[in-house]
């Protein structure tokens, strides 16, 4: 009762405070026109009953892509077939002017073996030239140093590489001489004044005589190939045997049609350049080093600076050369320029221990003497000296020649240079 009286009283009611209305909801937006070329808003969402949260609203949908000026494209989305058969696959695109097509997707195989590698891009193959001959012979890291340093000690010069050569006769005409042509055409303008010449009678008579010969001999070089030069020597043998008692080759085989007269000349020009070169080979195996050095090295060199010139004129014409050998099958052997190099530095080696033996033999009869510094021992010593230092320049000029040196070559040079250099120091 003292509540509600309370409650009625209007003078208690006049101090409680009553909240105010809520106010009026907002206005809905109004609908925006959508612009040319936009994508109309999605609509509002839905409330959802006992308070769940909406979901999120789907994704719009991507704007389609305008083509670029010259691209293809691309092909529509392959339509679902009946029965869950899968589609086929689309069709190739048709490459653009100027590209490059892409390669076919590989074949599946059975049993899932590995697909095969693809095949090398245009131009990634390897040269398949010829390969490089193999040789014992490399570049030294110490014998231009050694000879700098020791040139620059005895002669008073700082100048680098190998003393500059004049070039020989042999290295300015090579080789391979021109080869003689055929005289065929002799016998047509002089054939009414030579009918009755006793040297044209004889030819007459040796085409009829060795017609059955030369035959054998035309098809023989004919189908003659060949990559081995002993066959080679042997072959040509057997054709000079029966060319070599014409009275004029050159007329009697102009009157066989179709006789091979150039793979003739090119047979002869391979037989005789290969016995040339390895005339040389042999000539340095069989070189004898023996003392007294001085000559030996006078004898040598002299030697060194004649084969340096013609092996050098032939290097620079080999591929010339090569081509013309191999346009009548004969695959000429060029190893043998390795050979030459190889022996060249074979000989030089060999001089080279002949000098320090030679030195050894001198240090020790000076070690013997009762008085060994007398004022005759210095020019004993400046000659050696000066001898051990030919030996190392004969012994670098051999080295540029080849083109690098084998492990005996660059431990004797190695000694060498010590040796020099000690004496310089004594002296």
């Amino acid at each position: 009762m003292a509540a509600s009286s309370l409650a009625s009283s209007p003078i208690l009611a006049s101090n409680i405070a009553v909240p105010p209305p809520p106010p009026p909801p907002p206005p809905p937006p109004l609908p925006m026109m959508p612009s040319k070329g936009s994508v109309p808003a999605p609509p509002p969402t839905k409330p959802l009953k006992n308070g769940a949260a909406p979901p999120p609203p789907p994704p719009p949908p991507p704007l389609p892509m305008m083509p670029l000026k010259g691209s293809v494209p691309p092909p529509p989305p392959p339509k679902p077939l009946k029965n869950g058969a899968a589609p086929p696959p689309p069709l190739p695109m048709m490459p653009l002017k100027g590209s490059v097509p892409a390669p076919p997707p590989p074949v599946p195989l059975k049993n899932g073996a590995a697909p095969p590698l693809p095949p090398p891009l245009f131009g990634a193959a390897k040269n398949l030239g010829p390969k490089r001959p193999t040789t014992r012979l490399k570049r030294s890291a110490q014998m231009g140093n050694l000879y700098r340093v020791l040139k620059k000690k005895m002669e008073g010069t700082n100048q680098e590489g190998p003393i500059p050569e004049g070039r020989s006769s042999q290295a300015r005409r090579g080789l391979t001489g021109n080869s003689n042509g055929g005289k065929q055409g002799m016998a047509d303008t002089i054939a009414e004044i030579t009918k009755k010449s006793s040297y044209f009678q004889q030819i007459e008579k040796d085409v009829k005589k060795h017609a059955k010969s030369i035959m054998e001999v035309k098809g023989a070089i004919t189908n003659f190939q060949t990559k081995d030069m002993t066959e080679l020597l042997k072959f040509h043998k057997y054709v000079e045997s029966h060319l070599e008692d014409l009275i004029d080759e050159g007329q009697v085989l102009a009157r066989f049609e179709g006789f091979p007269t150039k793979k003739l000349e090119t047979l002869r020009t391979a037989a005789a350049l290969y016995l040339k070169l390895d005339a040389i080979v042999t000539n340095l195996k069989i070189w004898k080093v023996v003392a007294p050095l001085s000559q030996l090295l006078d004898r040598i060199e002299h030697y060194f600076n004649k084969i340096k010139g013609e092996v050098e004129a032939f290097e620079r014409t080999k591929d010339e050369e090569a081509k013309k050998f191999q346009t009548h099958s004969i695959n000429f052997d060029f190893n043998i320029i390795i050979r030459i190099k190889e022996s060249m530095v074979d000989v030089s080696s060999s001089c080279m221990e002949l000098a320090l033996q030679q030195e050894r033999r001198e240090m020790k009869a000076v070690e013997n003497k009762k008085t060994p510094g007398s004022k005759t021992e210095r020019p004993t010593k400046d000659c050696t000296t000066k001898l051990l230092w030919k030996t190392f320049h004969f012994a670098f000029r051999v080295y540029t020649f080849a083109g690098g040196q084998d492990d005996r070559a660059e431990q004797l040079t190695r000694e060498l240079a010590l040796q020099i250099e000690s004496n310089l120091q004594h002296q």
